[in-house]
């Protein structure tokens, strides 16, 4: 297990709105657009239950341009 599994939807959630992110749209299904008006990035959130697979989280921080040191420093 990596340094970014184990993270749920809600904890994601907190940490980027700590980076700046707020809650766009609603997006197909359980799936969410936030919006950083600083930066001017979008990113898709799925509003899945359980752990958000690593691979999708690294997705979501490369699609919101934020390092993951950057948002493992976030409380």
């Amino acid at each position: 297990m990596g340094r970014l599994s184990g993270f749920r939807y809600r904890e994601i959630v907190k940490r980027l709105k700590a980076l700046g992110f707020v809650f766009d749209r609603q997006a197909a299904g359980s799936h969410e657009i936030w919006y950083n008006e600083q930066a001017d990035h979008y990113t898709t959130i799925p509003n899945h239950p359980g752990d958000m697979p690593e691979g999708t989280l690294r997705a979501i921080l490369r699609q919101a341009d934020i390092q993951p040191d950057d948002f493992l420093k976030q409380k």
